[in-house]
């Protein structure tokens, strides 16, 4: 097995000619832990555990070279769309759209993409919701699966393109 023989490129310096500590994601790691909660109440049988089924993360974050970040936004990859997205209706929502940012002091500032989102999403009928830090975001997911489920009226319209699965 041949190890990889590139050299390592420096570590960027600050003013004083220390080397810069590698940057945290802190939001990353709040959202794992996260995951882990939403699977730990999946797994007792609470009532915020279905959520963890119906859960899935919008992976539009980190930062990707210009050719990667084109072909993804040519994919449908968006500005804001929201970390998480937990697709069961509940309280007269279609789902709920969830952004989350770390725990104060570490989060970020809600990007103008982001509130735009949110909105729009508010528009459609989801409800959309942005949490700081993850006891807020356990608080809102546990919120939004304690309402009822929302009730369909009327039949489904049939959508006769596509493929049977």
């Amino acid at each position: 097995m041949a190890l990889n023989t590139k050299p390592r490129k420096p570590r960027a310096r600050t003013a004083s000619g220390k080397p810069r500590k590698k940057p945290v994601d802190w939001e990353g790691q709040e959202q794992t832990r996260l995951m882990l909660w939403l699977r730990g109440e999946f797994n007792r049988g609470t009532a915020i555990g279905p959520a963890h089924e119906h859960t899935y993360a919008v992976p539009n974050g980190g930062s990707r070279h210009g050719l990667e970040a084109a072909k993804m936004k040519a994919q449908g990859v968006r500005s804001g769309v929201s970390d998480l997205v937990i697709a069961i209706p509940r309280g007269g929502y279609h789902g709920l759209y969830l952004e989350l940012k770390a725990t104060p002091p570490r989060d970020a500032d809600l990007a103008e993409s982001q509130r735009v989102w949110l909105e729009r999403m508010l528009a459609a009928g989801y409800c959309a919701k942005l949490a700081l830090g993850i006891e807020q975001a356990k608080q809102v997911i546990g919120e939004y699966m304690a309402a009822p489920m929302t009730a369909t009226l009327g039949d489904k319209e049939i959508i006769v393109a596509g493929t049977d699965w």
